[in-house]
């Protein structure tokens, strides 16, 4: 029996939860009257006591429902008022003046109850009106899969985070700051209206900045062209640096981190309601480790000589940059500082687009949590570099047609500036199949507006338990499925570390492209939870072993609980049946998901709800 594809649950209380929903309500305010649905064992004295009669009405049954409401409101330490009877044995019960879960709590582990668990509201699994999340525009110039990247995966849309789940649960912070540095970022587009706060200016070289002068508070995009006649000038600063338009690439990493949701036009940033801090620390030609580490330090809150305090610190931010060569200790110094107390900022960055080559800095520094590129196939994309330092993987974009007529299929759509040069006024638009964003630059916000929505959550945790959270949630790497074109028949061969030359799409192994595909619905579940799935696993495991299912999970001595990827489990030898727990993120199955199989349930694997359906998991 191979539990990889098996889990389990016994018949009560597969028919207690069936119908449980798997959405939670967003945007609900916090409850004061509690509702909690029990259930009495068979035996319980307090059944017995009020026992139904089968002729019994409306009156009776009122009257019957409130006095065993009374019989465990010692134990809910609360009034309790009787809700309507589910059957015989099971009833709601309603309190003021607390939530469902604390009064759940309370009644779990009554002599008389099978389960308490709070009667939660359900709503339609929302997605933003924002017309580009679902399609391209009416123009044809596409993408017309929309913001492919943040909803759920498919089979074709292999990588994609999720992100339409996470809000069904959470939605960003306007609390919560998420500094870009970058090359600054136009606040006045459309979808970032009151997103951008003030941020700064740190770019000191005044041919890089463009803006005519040095370090200060202006920290908006004047844009970063390059003329043909400046890349070729010998000796000039911007020799070889490569002619180019005005990429606007900070406006870009800000949309896809915080573009507004709902508002009827554009697109939905992964993390929308969080707000964006710009620190520029790129112009012409990219820019300094000084400019980007000043930056850093300034973004987290850490006072800088000469520079006025940050008087709205990041708690996430995205470096959607680097460059070649191991990390300095001016990048260590800087980013343990800023993740430690008080400060407990998170560094997210580009692991870098040069073919498959090593990871660059500051994705290779120590603290920082480091993004791969992924196609939507899920495989690494071919401009994405990787290595043992990268800690995770997200959509990168890619086009799969190589005719330059065609539109790109698969890029990540966000905000961005009709200019070539300087910023046009009113020249919001949108980057489409043809003006196309691509890169680990862009894979980059979306995993940092992952960690936006995660703290958004939960705002106690460290940098390291973020990271550590996006990481345990995580989606597992494809090995099949990919292709290399219809020109080109050759097999998507599996990664291999940097050596020296470039490789294209490869399929991704957890020691070179992260601990898997980023999952966000995934992770901000198991942060609201609080108790990781792992940890909440074993208190079903010896729930249903305390003689309350014992008929169906006998327990000799010892019952040992192991792991066999995505599941947490025991077996039952007595009755050959298994129980699980998915405490691995996995598209097969649901994480936090309760299975059982074996025994008399059979050979396939049968969901019997969420964890949180069969008990109340400890807090930390």
């Amino acid at each position: 029996m191979n539990i990889v594809r098996a889990g389990l649950l016994a018949v009560g209380l597969v028919l207690v939860f069936a119908g449980v929903a798997a959405a939670a309500g967003r945007g609900l305010p916090r409850e004061t009257t509690a509702r909690v649905i029990v259930a009495f064992k068979p035996e319980a004295a307090l059944l017995r006591a009020q026992a139904l009669s089968a002729n019994a009405g409306k009156d009776q049954v009122a009257a019957l429902a409130q006095r065993r409401a009374d019989g465990l409101a010692a134990r809910a330490r609360v009034v309790l008022s009787a809700g309507r009877l589910l059957g015989r044995r099971a009833m709601v019960l309603r309190a003021s003046g607390l939530d469902s879960d604390t009064l759940a709590a309370r009644l779990s582990g009554h002599p008389d109850l099978l389960y308490a668990v709070p009667d939660r509201r359900r709503r339609i699994a929302a997605v933003p009106n924002d017309p580009l999340f679902s399609a391209g525009p009416a123009s044809g110039k596409g993408p017309m899969v929309g913001q492919w990247y943040a909803r759920a995966p498919d089979g074709v849309t292999r990588s994609a985070v999720n992100a339409l789940g996470a809000w069904n649960y959470v939605t960003g912070s306007p609390s919560l700051v998420v500094a870009v540095l970058d090359t600054g970022v136009l606040a006045g587009h459309v979808d970032l209206a009151g997103v951008v706060l003030p941020g700064h200016d740190m770019v000191t070289d005044l041919d890089t900045a463009n803006d005519g002068n040095g370090r200060d508070t202006d920290a908006s995009d004047p844009g970063d062209w390059i003329t043909a006649a400046e890349d070729s000038k010998v000796g000039g600063p911007f020799q070889g640096c490569g002619a180019q338009d005005s990429s606007w690439h900070g406006t870009q990493v800000a949309g896809i981190i915080a573009g507004a949701a709902d508002n009827g036009v554009g697109m939905a940033g992964i993390a929308h309601g969080v707000r964006i801090l710009p620190v520029r620390v790129l112009g012409k030609c990219g820019g300094y480790d000084s400019d980007i580490i000043a930056g850093m330090y300034w973004a987290a809150g850490v006072d800088q000589p000469g520079l006025p305090a940050s008087l709205t610190p990041a708690r996430v931010l995205n470096l959607s940059l680097g460059g070649d060569g191991a990390c300095s200790q001016a990048y260590v110094e800087a980013v343990a500082s800023i993740a430690a107390p008080p400060y407990n900022a998170l560094v997210v960055a580009a692991a870098g687009n040069s073919t498959g080559h090593a990871v660059g800095t500051p994705a290779n520094c120590p603290g920082v949590i480091g993004v791969a590129g992924l196609r939507h196939a899920g495989s690494k994309v071919g401009f994405s570099d990787l290595g043992p330092e990268v800690g995770i993987a997200a959509p990168g974009g890619n086009c799969i047609n190589i005719d330059a007529a065609s539109p790109c299929l698969y890029p990540i759509l966000t905000t961005s500036n009709s200019g070539t040069r300087g910023p046009v006024a009113n020249g919001w638009i949108w980057t489409d199949a043809y003006n196309i964003s691509v890169g680990t630059s862009f894979a980059t916000p979306i995993v940092a507006g992952a960690a936006a929505l995660v703290l958004s959550a939960r705002p106690d945790l460290s940098p390291a338990e973020v990271i550590a959270l996006l990481k345990r949630t995580a989606r597992s790497f494809p090995s099949s499925g990919a292709d290399n074109g219809a020109d080109d028949p050759t097999p998507v061969a599996m990664c291999h570390a940097p050596n020296g030359t470039g490789q294209l799409q490869c399929y991704c192994t957890t020691g070179l492209c992260g601990a898997g595909m980023l999952d966000i619905g995934a992770a901000v579940l198991e942060a609201q939870r609080r108790v990781a799935a792992a940890d909440s696993s074993q208190q079903l495991f010896d729930f249903a072993e305390r003689g309350i299912y014992s008929a169906y999970f006998p327990a000799p001595a010892p019952v040992e609980t192991q792991t066999s990827a995505p599941f947490s489990y025991r077996y039952y030898p007595g009755t050959g049946v298994y129980l699980g727990v998915v405490v691995q993120s996995d598209s097969a199955y649901v994480l936090d998901g309760v299975y059982v199989m074996g025994g008399s349930f059979g050979s396939a694997p049968l969901y019997a709800g969420q964890l949180t359906d069969f008990i109340v998991p400890r807090p930390h």
